[in-house]
This record gives C-alpha cells, sequence and structure tokens, in this order.
C-alpha cells in the first residue's frame, strides 16, 4: 500500500498487497459469484430489512406464503410471474435499496480474530502468522516462537502438541485430510502449493486458482485478497480492477484490513473520497499503519473532522496494543535480523 496524498489525487497509487499468482484463465466462477447474494454479501441476513406488507406488489394477493424480492427485500410477490410483471416499475427502487444493503454489509466493521494460544488479536501480515496442518489452527508468530523457546517443545505444535510433518508427503497427506474436512485456510495453502510447485506439486495456476475460490467461499479473507491482487497485477491473468475490487470486497467483507485499504485506493483512484475515507478509517481502527497515514491525511486538508480523527486514532492504538506481546516482538526482530 502506499500513502494518499488527499489534496492531489491524481498523484494516486494501488499498493501490491501480498503475492499470489493466479491462473492463466480468467476466473470462471466470477459472474456466478458476482450473482450470488450469500456470496458476494455474507451476513446479510442480519441486516433488518424485509418486506412487512404481506402482499403481493404486482396482483395484491394476500398470503402469509409470499415470497419477498432477493435484491431488496422490499416488496413481496406470489409467483415469478408477478415479480416478472412488476419489474418494470421495481427496477429502480430495487437496485437504489440493493446497492444501500450492499455497502451496509460492505462498510460493517468485522470482529477481528485472535490467536487461540494467547487470545491476543491476530496480526493483519500473513507474514506473522503460522498455519499448522496437523490440527487446521493459524496461529500468531509469537506464540510459535514461544513454542520452540520451551523445554522440549521445538518440534512440537503449539496448540495440539503434534511433531511436525517428516516430509512433502506427509505434509501434503495433513493438507488433504484438512481439506475433507471443510477447513477453509487448508484450499488456502493448497493453492499455494500449486502457485509456486512447493512441496512437489506440479505448477498448475488452474489448480491454484480454483483452490483459491473454494477458499474463499469457505471463509478465507486472505484466499479472496490474493485473487484480487492477481487481477491488480495481471498475475497470469489480463488486469481487470473490476474483479479486483470485486474479490478485495468479498475479503474485506470478512475482515481483511489489507484489502480494505487496497479498496480505499480504489476509490480514492476512481474520485470516490468519502467512500475511500470509510475503508481507510475501518481499515485504520483494524490496525493498518498505511490507513491511518491516509485518514490523517484527510484531517490535514479537512475532509475528516477533529472528532472522528481523534476517535479513529484511539481506535488505532488500541488495536496495534492488542497485537503486542514479548514473545511477537522478539520473533520479529529476529526476522528483521535474518534479512539484513
Amino acid at each position: 500500500m502506499v500513502y494518499i496524498n488527499m489534496s492531489t489525487p491524481g498523484n494516486d497509487q494501488h499498493g501490491s498487497g501480498e503475492e499470489m499468482i493466479s491462473n492463466t484463465k480468467e476466473c470462471t466462477s466470477y459472474e456466478q459469484n458476482k450473482n450470488n447474494v450469500d456470496n458476494i454479501t455474507e451476513g446479510i441476513n442480519n441486516v433488518n430489512v424485509t418486506a412487512t406488507i404481506d402482499m403481493c406488489a404486482a396482483c395484491g394477493k394476500e398470503g402469509d406464503d409470499l415470497k419477498a424480492c432477493a435484491a431488496c427485500f422490499m416488496v413481496k410477490y406470489c409467483n415469478r410471474d408477478c415479480q416478472i410483471a412488476h419489474r418494470p416499475q421495481h427496477k429502480k427502487e430495487c437496485k437504489k435499496r440493493a446497492a444501500e444493503i450492499y455497502d451496509e454489509v460492505l462498510f460493517k466493521e468485522v470482529e477481528p480474530q485472535e490467536c487461540p494460544i494467547c487470545l491476543l488479536l491476530l496480526p493483519s501480515d500473513a507474514s506473522e502468522l503460522g498455519f499448522q496442518s496437523c490440527c487446521g489452527k493459524l496461529i500468531c508468530n509469537g506464540c510459535i516462537y514461544a513454542m520452540k523457546m520451551s523445554e522440549g517443545g521445538a518440534r512440537l505444535c503449539p496448540y495440539c502438541r503434534t511433531p511436525p510433518a517428516s516430509s512433502d508427503e506427509e505434509k501434503l497427506k495433513r493438507t488433504n485430510n484438512l481439506m475433507d474436512r471443510g477447513i477453509a485456510y487448508s484450499y488456502y495453502m493448497q493453492a499455494g502449493n500449486y502457485a509456486r510447485g512447493r512441496c512437489g506439486m506440479p505448477v498448475d495456476f488452474e489448480r491454484s486458482n480454483q483452490l483459491l475460490l473454494k477458499a474463499g467461499e469457505l471463509g478465507c479473507a486472505v484466499a479472496y485478497y490474493n485473487l484480487g491482487n492477481s487481477y491488480m497485477d495481471g498475475e497470469g491473468v489480463e488486469v481487470n480492477m473490476k474483479k479486483a475490487k470485486h474479490y478485495w470486497e468479498l475479503a474485506a467483507m470478512k475482515g481483511h484490513v489489507e484489502a480494505r485499504s487496497n479498496l480505499g485506493v480504489a476509490e480514492a483512484k476512481a474520485g470516490n473520497w468519502q467512500r475511500s475515507l470509510k475503508h481507510f478509517m475501518i481499515a485504520a481502527k483494524a490496525g493498518s499503519n498505511q490507513s491511518m497515514d491516509n485518514v490523517q491525511a484527510g484531517y490535514k486538508c479537512g475532509i475528516v473532522t477533529k472528532d472522528e480523527y481523534e476517535v479513529i486514532l484511539r481506535a488505532h492504538q488500541k488495536s496495534i496494543d492488542g497485537m503486542k506481546s514479548e514473545s511477537r516482538d522478539k520473533i520479529a526482530a529476529m526476522i528483521r535480523n535474518a534479512r539484513m
């Protein structure tokens, strides 16, 4: 991600985010995903918007077996024929309300995940996490480091105390077992194996892309995030910012902070400053330093109020503090020194 100069929108750029190579073919499930209300607006049933009049909007028939419009939930119909007949009158209002419902879900703040061991907030950076192929848990590097430093625990899973896989074959077997159990992140890990040829797997972008989609549908936000990055960067697919934004939105709805930051940049580039700031504010409150910088820039040029800025600044610091631990600091320092 890059800093957004709120006063000079012509200089905005995209950040590349975490890399994940997609397939050489376009995502065949995109249109299906786009039109699937459950996939696009997961959690939409929590939005308190339903048709309250038990009368068909087309013919006036009353009853308790009428079906609400699946897009806007404002009107009901007794059958598909009535819905089609009423479409010309309802289309404009339906489209407007459907967009409002979508935004209610898109801009809803998602409760952050916690490490299952230390119960601190999980870092948004995937490089600061470790997926355990034995039990399927996503654990912070701090807890992994603490286990390695404990007596007799260097080669055990911090969560289930299982020894690590002794070979690539065993790693793949464990991952496949987790996939059979429907563990979302295991599909994401397997997608990475195919994309990069890890664990003896052949490089197969098409299979990798299929697994990323499956991982996202099962709830893995980072899988959708990486699909968005692929379409932004043209990695294995043609550059398509519409699709990139689509997948970032799906990831953001599931709580992915960097996807939310990318959406802020995308909206800023399009000149949609209010929508951009909404994304930056949510991401900043979740701990994104880059988004916090962009909120500060908005405050300096007068499009973020002092009260808004102070609230977000406090929430940002609270999230940062909620991710800190001595073990996390130690392993982060070790990684930095190893890269020097």
